[in-house]
């Protein structure tokens, strides 16, 4: 029996050592996790300090962990604590940031005249299925990239929660809740809250898994769909600053940029000038001036009609262009 039991043994422990053959091969974590930390380190934008503390790398179980994790008890150089500290990686650090300084500030100052200085959180890093459910693949928590929050403390101690503020809270609570939302899904490209399911109905979950790119960067998912917030409260009552008009705003694009930058490289005996809309010709109004009500007078000529005789009897001609061009230049 132990003669039939040790090729078979010397059997599989050759072929466990064949390269390729993935027999016994560990799973490794997709490439692209390990280049968006690199990437984020790079930037220089998370840097250790007091509230952001680099920790040893978590390998397993499976493919589960993350090679460079940090401990965040606080974001904005402590200003904003983490009600339990959590282990992200670099980029949910950065994009974290990010969102506070954009999105959630703003809006908190907006609507309660004062500061966020705590984020509620309801979970990091753990190595478990979305949303817990048996079967389900692996949770972006499984690699740090992840965070799930259930409210907001602000500066005086007032706790905005979601699970309460959400759809019971006052006009402020609820616009502050889905601003915050809403702008997250700049940030992060999963975005969940109350209404995407059944587990997200007392908090916000953010990530930055990948969903694949578009021609727009990369495919976000963020959900529910809302409605706009009610506008935010004025903060004094200067007037609102007007609205621009087209012409700047098609300038401000570089539309007319790129409409001169085209003609520039065609011949110029192809560049033809676009057509003006009619202009009504303005005659004197009543009393021999031109204020108050302007009377029509088809009779009379306006100052922007072409004057081709005057043209013709130079001896010149006009390109297809509109440009007139002199006797002695008319071939070249």
């Amino acid at each position: 029996m132990a003669r039939r039991v040790l090729p078979f043994l010397l059997v599989i422990g050759v072929v466990a050592t064949l390269p390729g053959c993935g027999l016994f091969e560990r799973p490794q974590r997709p490439a692209w996790r390990d280049a968006a930390d690199k990437a984020c380190m790079a930037r220089r934008t998370v840097r250790a300090s007091a509230y952001v503390q680099p920790a040893r790398a978590i390998d397993g179980p499976g493919i589960c962990g993350l090679n460079a994790p940090l401990k965040v008890s606080a974001l904005k150089d402590g200003t904003v604590a983490i009600s339990s500290t959590a282990t992200l990686n670099c980029p949910m650090t950065e994009a974290l940031e990010q969102w506070l300084t954009d999105v959630v500030q703003p809006a908190a100052w907006a609507r309660f005249k004062q500061p966020v200085t705590q984020i509620e959180t309801m979970g990091s890093y753990g190595c478990r299925a979305m949303n817990n459910q048996f079967g389900a693949k692996l949770s972006e928590h499984a690699f740090g990239n992840a965070l799930d929050i259930g409210g907001f403390q602000l500066a005086d101690g007032r706790q905005i929660s979601v699970i309460k503020g959400w759809t019971k809270g006052d006009r402020d609570e609820q616009a502050f809740l889905r601003e915050s939302h809403q702008g997250a899904c700049d940030f992060f490209t999963t975005v969940l809250g109350p209404g995407s399911n059944a587990f997200h109905y007392n908090h916000f979950h953010v990530d930055l898994a990948m969903h694949g790119n578009t021609s727009q960067g990369p495919r976000r998912y963020c959900r529910p769909i809302l409605r706009d917030a009610p506008p935010r409260p004025r903060l004094d009552d200067l007037p609102d600053p007007p609205m621009l008009e087209p012409d700047l705003e098609i300038a401000r694009r570089g539309g007319v940029r790129q409409d001169v930058a085209a003609a520039r490289q065609q011949p110029a005996a192809q560049v033809r000038a676009a057509p003006l809309p009619p202009i009504a010709p303005m005659g004197l109004g009543q009393g021999g001036g031109y204020g108050g009500r302007l009377a029509l007078n088809a009779q009379t000529p306006s100052p922007l009609a072409p004057r081709q005789p005057a043209l013709a009897s130079r001896g010149g001609m006009l390109r297809d262009d509109g440009a007139f061009v002199p006797p002695g230049e008319i071939g070249h």
